[in-house]
C-alpha cells in the first residue's frame, strides 16, 4: 500500500507560499519592480500544482514521482525564503517612510549598509527569483508528463474498500473479550437497561485514537448475547468518509434507492415496530453536520425504540451526536481505554511465537521492551507481533525495537494513523508535523508552541482573528482528534501554563510526516557520531548535552544542504558555545536562554527572525540595531542581572522598533 505511505508535507508548504506570493504588501511598496512577469507566472502555476499534489503523493511508487515531490518541496522552501526577503524589504521601506531609520544611531545605520541598498537588493533578488521560476517551470513540465489528476476515483474506491469494517470479530485466544470485559459490560448494561425520554434516541459514542480498538469494542458489544436477545434488529454500517443520508439509509435497509426521500421512507418502514441497535463505525467530523444528523435522527425515532453505537476518533463528533442519559457518565461518550500491559504482552507473544511450546529465553526477555513501545495499542501489538513471527535471532528483534520501525508503513500502523493526519486541514498538518521536534513524553508549553507556529508561518491573523486565537483553536481541534492530550496546568504566581503531551504512536506519525526536518539532538546522537540529517530545518538541543555540542554542530552544518529555521536550546545555552549563530541567516526561531554577556546575532543578517528567547542571560543591553528585526513577534528578555539601567537601555532600543507594542513575551 505504497500510495498511502508518502506524505512529504508539501501541500501545507505550497499553501504558505501561495499566501506570501499573493501578499498585498509586495505591490504596496513596489518591491518587485521589474520582476512582475515572474511574479505573475508563479501566481498562475501554484494553484495548478496544488490541485494535483494529493494525487502525486499517492503515486510515489511510480518511478521519478518521489524525486519530483522532493524537488518540489526544496524549491517551495527556497521560494518561501525569497518571498520572505521581499516582504522584509517592504517592511523596511514602510519603516523608513515612517522615519524609523532616522531614529537609529549613526553607527547602527552604517552597519545596515549595503544590506539596505535598493539597487543591490534589486540585482540580488532578480537573480534569485529567476532561478526559482526556472525550477518551477521544469517541475510543471514534469507534472504534465506524469499526468497527475485532480481526483483519482479508482484509488479512492480501493482506499475505501481497505477501510471497510464489519461486525465479525476474530478472537481465537479470547484475548479481546478478556481485555475489554469491563468496558463491554458497562456499555451493554446501558444499552439494555438505559432509558431515554419519549421521541429521543439513545446514542453511545466510543472515542479514541486510531489503533486503540474502538471497532473491536463495538464488535464485542454487537455480538454480546444480552444485546442479541434485547434488540429485534441489529445493523452494522461502516461509514468512513461517506455520511451521505441516501447511502446510509440504503446500507441499513440493504436497498439501492436513487432518491433521498425514497431511501428515507424505506428506512422508516424497515425499522417500524422494531427495537433496533445500529452501529455507525468510523464516523468523521467532516462528513456530518447538524442538519444531516437531525434529519436522519427524526427517521430513527418515529414509531420505534432504538439505540445507536458510534465509533469515532473525534470528540467533537461524539459530543455532537451523543445523547447518553446516565448519571454515571461524566461525558456524552465513552473514551476507549488503552490496553493493559499484560494483554499487550499476550498479543505480542501469541503473534510472534504462534503455537510454539518453547519460547527462546533471549527473545522473551525483549518482550517487555516491545510492550512499552506499543503504549497500550492493540493494533501496534498485533502488527509488531506479526513482524516478529519470521525473526528468530536477538539481533533481528532488537532491530525491530528501533523507534523508526515500531510504527512505520511495513507494520500497517502508519496508514491507519495517517487517516487522521490526512483528514486535518492543511494548516493543522504542518502544525502537527512540527511537533516531531520534541522528544517523546515531553511536556510542551502550549503558548510557546503557538508562538513557534506563528514564527514559522504556519498560522497567521485571519479576518481580524489574532494568530494566537487561531493557534488555540488548532490546539483544541488536535486534542479533540486525539493528536494531543492536555496535561495539568502549572501555576506560577498569578500566571498559569497549559502543557500538552503527544501519545507515542502519534509522535511516530509526526516523525514520519516531518521527513527528518525536525531533529532533537540528544547525547546518544552525538555519542554515535550521527550527523544531523541534511533535510533538518528545525533543531532542539537538550539542555544536558554540554560543551560538546559546539563541535558537533560545526561538523554537521558544514555538510547540511538545508538552511536552519528553528534553533532552540531546551535549557541554558551558556556552556554550548553559540558564537557561530550569526551565520544562520534563515532563522525564524532562536532560543538561547542563558547566552551570557553578549548577543551573538547580527540583526542585519537575521531579517527573518520572528521569535527570540534570551531569558536568563546576563547581557547588559540590547544592540541599537535590534529594532530592524521588523518581523519579530516574540521576544523573551528576562535578564535578572540586567539592573534598572540596563532595562532602560533595553527599552530604549526596543522603543525605536516600529512594532514594539506588538511584541509578545516582554
Amino acid at each position: 500500500m505504497a500510495e498511502l505511505a508518502a506524505s512529504l508535507v508539501v501541500a501545507p508548504l505550497l499553501s504558505m507560499l501561495k499566501e506570501k506570493v499573493s501578499s498585498s504588501l509586495l505591490n504596496q511598496y513596489n518591491v518587485m519592480e521589474g520582476m512582475e512577469k515572474h511574479h505573475k507566472t508563479l501566481m498562475r502555476w501554484l494553484p495548478a500544482i496544488q490541485e494535483v499534489i494529493a494525487d502525486a503523493e499517492r503515486q510515489t511508487s511510480r518511478r521519478g514521482v518521489e524525486k519530483w515531490l522532493e524537488q518540489l518541496k526544496t524549491t517551495a522552501y527556497e521560494a518561501n525564503e525569497v518571498f520572505d526577503d521581499f516582504e522584509y524589504e517592504a517592511l523596511r521601506r514602510r519603516a523608513k517612510k515612517n522615519g524609523h531609520i532616522a531614529k537609529l544611531a549613526i553607527m547602527a545605520r552604517v552597519k545596515l549598509f549595503p544590506t539596505h541598498n535598493r539597487v543591490a537588493f534589486h540585482i540580488r533578488m532578480s537573480y534569485r527569483l529567476r532561478r526559482i521560476v526556472d525550477t518551477f517551470k521544469d517541475l510543471v513540465e514534469e507534472m504534465n508528463t506524469f499526468g497527475f489528476n485532480k481526483l483519482e476515483p479508482e484509488a479512492t474506491t480501493t482506499w475505501k474498500e481497505w477501510r471497510e469494517t464489519d461486525s465479525i470479530i476474530v478472537d481465537p485466544e479470547n484475548i479481546v473479550a478478556r481485555s475489554r470485559h469491563d468496558e463491554r459490560k458497562k456499555i451493554v448494561n446501558l444499552l439494555v437497561n438505559g432509558h431515554v425520554t419519549d421521541g429521543d434516541l439513545m446514542v453511545v459514542p466510543i472515542v479514541g485514537m486510531g489503533g486503540l480498538g474502538k471497532t473491536t469494542l463495538a464488535q464485542l458489544i454487537y455480538n454480546d448475547p444480552q444485546v442479541k436477545e434485547h434488540f429485534h434488529l441489529l445493523k452494522w454500517v461502516c461509514v468512513s468518509d461517506d455520511f451521505n443520508l441516501r447511502n446510509l439509509s440504503n446500507k441499513i435497509c440493504n436497498v439501492s434507492e436513487t432518491i433521498l426521500e425514497d431511501a428515507l421512507k424505506k428506512l422508516q418502514e424497515h425499522l417500524k415496530g422494531k427495537r433496533y441497535l445500529l452501529v455507525l463505525d468510523d464516523v468523521w467530523e467532516k462528513d456530518i453536520n447538524f442538519d444531516k444528523w437531525r434529519k436522519i435522527k427524526a427517521f430513527l425515532t418515529q414509531d420505534v425504540y432504538g439505540a445507536v453505537l458510534v465509533t469515532t476518533r473525534e470528540k467533537q463528533v461524539a459530543e455532537f451526536m451523543g445523547a447518553v442519559v446516565d448519571s454515571s457518565w461524566t461525558n456524552h461518550y465513552h473514551e476507549v481505554a488503552i490496553l493493559g500491559k499484560e494483554y499487550i504482552q499476550e498479543i505480542i507473544e501469541t503473534r510472534a511465537f504462534g503455537l510454539q511450546r518453547s519460547k527462546p529465553d533471549d527473545l522473551v526477555e525483549l518482550v517487555d521492551r516491545i510492550v512499552e513501545r506499543c503504549v497500550g495499542s492493540p493494533l501496534a501489538a498485533k502488527a509488531i507481533g506479526s513482524v516478529l513471527r519470521d525473526k528468530t535471532t536477538k539481533e533481528e528483534w532488537e532491530a525491530v525495537l528501533q523507534p523508526s520501525t515500531i510504527c512505520d508503513d511495513k507494520t500497517g500502523i502508519m496508514p491507519i494513523l495517517k487517516l487522521s493526519y490526512n483528514d486535518l486541514p492543511i494548516d493543522m498538518q504542518q502544525c502537527f508535523a512540527f511537533c516531531a521536534l520534541y522528544p517523546k513524553d515531553y511536556q510542551i508549553d502550549m503558548d510557546k508552541l503557538i508562538q513557534l507556529w506563528m514564527a514559522n508561518g504556519f498560522i497567521s491573523d485571519q479576518k481580524k482573528v489574532p494568530a494566537e486565537t487561531v493557534g488555540k483553536r488548532i490546539v483544541n481541534e488536535l486534542v479533540s482528534r486525539s493528536f494531543f492530550q492536555y496535561e495539568e496546568r502549572s501555576w506560577m504566581g498569578y500566571n498559569s501554563t497549559t502543557f500538552l503531551k503527544i501519545h507515542d504512536l502519534m509522535h511516530d506519525l509526526a516523525l514520519s510526516v516531518s521527513e527528518k526536518e525536525c531533529v532533537c539532538i540528544t547525547r546518544e546522537l552525538i555519542k554515535n557520531s550521527e550527523l544531523l540529517p541534511s533535510a533538518a530545518r528545525h533543531i532542539l538541543i537538550q539542555n544536558w548535552i554540554g560543551k560538546e555540542i559546539h563541535g558537533y554542530l560545526y561538523g554537521s552544518m558544514r555538510k547540511m544542504s538545508r538552511p536552519i529555521q528553528t534553533f532552540m536550546f531546551d535549557g541554558s545555552s551558556e556552556a554550548a558555545g553559540v558564537q557561530h549563530l550569526s551565520r544562520y541567516s534563515s532563522l525564524r526561531v532562536l532560543s538561547v536562554p542563558g547566552i551570557g554577556f553578549h548577543l551573538t546575532i547580527k540583526p542585519k543578517h537575521q531579517c527573518h527572525l520572528r521569535f527570540l528567547d534570551i531569558k536568563d542571560s546576563v547581557i547588559k543591553e540590547l544592540p541599537d540595531d535590534i529594532s530592524v528585526l521588523y518581523n519579530l513577534q516574540t521576544l523573551f528578555v528576562i535578564c535578572t542581572q540586567m539592573g534598572a539601567q540596563g532595562w532602560r537601555a533595553c527599552l530604549q532600543s526596543l522603543d525605536k522598533s516600529p512594532h514594539f507594542e506588538q511584541l509578545h513575551g516582554l
